[in-house]
């Protein structure tokens, strides 16, 4: 359900300090509009943060879905703050900007930008954006958890052949044998297979 979506947005003060700087004025009409078109849409929208040396631990306490930045000439700086307050949980992040130069767009992506939007805050593009957003991060967490399995089956596998090959050769056993040993000895104790052959090899390290 959209409505349980829970989205925080890293942007500057919407306070305008000289009346007379049309360009404040229009980015904070701009985030306005976005924070309105969130409401508009149903997303729950449980606070807008600066992006500051304080945003990790204000993400970590609120624990947001999404994670909008909502910024132009600083969009940089501010992508590095968000960045920083996510490397240790992953969020989608989505960044809305009214800046044409494309030439942020890579080193977005590359921190770990799900989608790097163009002047896209129109209430009926804003719902569309965020489902792709949501879908794209979704996939790119299920390629890297299968990833991370592979290489920990990959790691399992040399640590039990190590350990077959420590029981063959000190108590004489085939590899059938020595991985039976091996099994019945996980099955016994509760186990995995891995966690039994890395402690044999632990146990042979120290007296050796």
């Amino acid at each position: 359900m959209h409505e349980s979506l829970r989205i925080v947005v890293v942007a500057p003060d919407l306070a305008v300090e000289d009346p007379a700087d049309d360009h404040a004025i229009s980015q904070a009409e701009r985030s306005r509009s976005l924070r309105i078109g969130l409401l508009e849409n149903g997303f729950n929208l449980v606070a807008v943060l600066p992006a500051d040396v304080f945003l990790q631990e204000r993400i970590n306490q609120l624990q947001p879905d999404l994670i909008i930045v909502d910024a132009e000439s600083e969009a940089r700086d501010a992508l590095e703050h968000v960045v920083m307050a996510t490397r240790d949980a992953r969020r989608p992040i989505v960044m809305f900007t009214n800046n044409n130069d494309t030439s942020q767009v890579r080193h977005a992506v590359a921190s770990g930008v799900t989608a790097y939007i163009v002047a896209g805050l129109s209430s009926e593009r804003i719902r569309p954006i965020l489902d792709v957003a949501m879908a794209r991060f979704q996939h790119e967490q299920a390629l890297r958890q299968e990833l991370a399995d592979t290489k920990t089956e990959l790691k399992d596998r040399k640590t039990i052949d190590r350990a077959k090959g420590l029981l063959m050769q000190r108590q004489n056993l085939n590899e059938q044998q020595a991985f039976d040993k091996l099994r019945k000895t996980a099955m016994d104790k509760g186990l995995k297979l891995a966690d039994v052959a890395q402690r044999m090899l632990d146990v042979a390290d120290l007296l050796a």
